[in-house]
């Protein structure tokens, strides 16, 4: 007999954001000169040397992540390897990390370029999961200068599984309706955890789909792989109902607002500043209720991308704090106009202040 999804799980709406490419992407974005031609990122030793990623154009050779360089070099001879620069990949991957705290305070890292995203209770788009995806690879899109992939699925292993299937630059939706017929053409390679050996094993009893799983005897397969195979029944099943995690402790609260028009006076500025404020001061409130905080910030992006953050020490959120740091702000300005204004207090942790990134800023 067939298990059935529990309604809990069709209520949800999980987001399965994925970058494409990032490391790469990021290096094209930044120097013009690498964006038509095959490129990986690390291994410069062709000797010992492995490939930490790679752009589209270089995988079209067969070049892939944790390859060797000397193998990747004999596929494409023409591969611009680059170093790596991991305080700039961490960087962007927290400014995409503000554009997710937008939509939703449930976010669950898997790595600095994906991550999953519960918006069941987010009400901007009508509550529409599938706009919501949309309007987050816009966001990174325009703001970022990169692209990212989305998948969409009332649980988490298939918005994972969906995020795979239009990249780059894709999106894919599976609605709740469409689980039982998403999973029964599912290739099991697909599914998170399946690895080659293991893959190999299934193959040899004639499983290669979901639905050869949910036809095959339920304790034989657990006899056959153990815990193992009570994940793969279940996935075979749609079933998943591990709950999006999000950090146990949060370094940072966060607001902040692109502008559709740049701005450039301090009025201006500061209007914004009076606008973003309340809602600091909410979202601060549920994990702070007495607002205190270890240090206060605001953050300043001008029309060319470059941006600056002022950050101060402090006890208590008080919104007379962001006059002194938005003039230090503009004192960077260099006549230049501002395209994104942003607010953050870092948060209090253990006994003492800390210095803490601005995660989630």
């Amino acid at each position: 007999m067939v298990q059935q999804t529990p309604t809990s799980n069709l209520q949800r709406k999980i987001i399965h954001i994925d970058m494409d490419c990032f490391f790469a992407a990021v290096e094209m974005r930044d120097n013009p000169e690498l964006r038509d031609i095959p490129i990986a990122i690390g291994g410069r030793s062709e000797q010992r040397g492995v490939i930490s990623t790679c752009n589209y154009l270089a995988r079209k050779y067969g070049v892939r992540s944790a390859m060797p360089t000397a193998q990747a070099m004999k596929l494409c001879p023409h591969l611009t390897l680059v170093a790596g620069r991991m305080s700039v990949y961490k960087e962007v991957s927290q400014q995409i990390r503000a554009i997710f705290q937008r939509y939703t305070d449930k976010i669950e890292p898997l790595s600095l370029d994906e991550a999953y995203l519960d918006v069941t209770d987010c009400e901007l788009l009508h509550g529409s999961a599938t706009l919501i995806a949309e309007d987050i690879r816009r966001a990174i899109r325009e703001e970022l200068d990169l692209t990212a992939s989305a998948g969409v699925a009332p649980v988490k292993f298939i918005a994972k599984v969906a995020s795979d299937l239009n990249k780059p630059d894709g999106q894919f939706v599976v609605i709740p309706d469409e689980v039982p017929d998403f999973v029964a053409d599912l290739k099991l390679e697909k599914i998170p955890g399946v690895g080659k050996v293991t893959i190999q094993k299934l193959h040899e009893r004639g499983l290669y789909v979901g639905r050869d799983v949910q036809n095959y005897d339920h304790h034989l397969l657990l006899q056959q792989f153990g815990k193992f195979g009570q994940s793969l029944w279940s996935r075979a099943h749609g079933l998943d109902n591990r709950e999006v995690v999000v950090e146990r402790e949060r370094k940072s609260v966060g607001v902040e607002r692109t502008f559709s028009k740049n701005i450039s006076s301090y009025d201006e500025c500061w209007q914004v500043v009076e606008s973003l404020f309340p809602e600091l001061e909410k979202r601060l409130r549920r994990v702070r209720p007495d607002l205190n905080i270890a240090k206060q910030g605001i953050k300043v992006k001008f029309a060319d991308f470059q941006q600056t953050t002022v950050e101060h020490g402090q006890p208590k959120l008080d919104k007379s704090q962001f006059v002194a740091l938005l003039t230090e702000a503009l004192t960077r300005q260099k006549g230049r106009e501002i395209r994104l204004i942003g607010l953050s207090v870092g948060l209090e942790l253990g006994l003492k202040a800390q210095q803490l990134s601005f995660e989630g800023f």
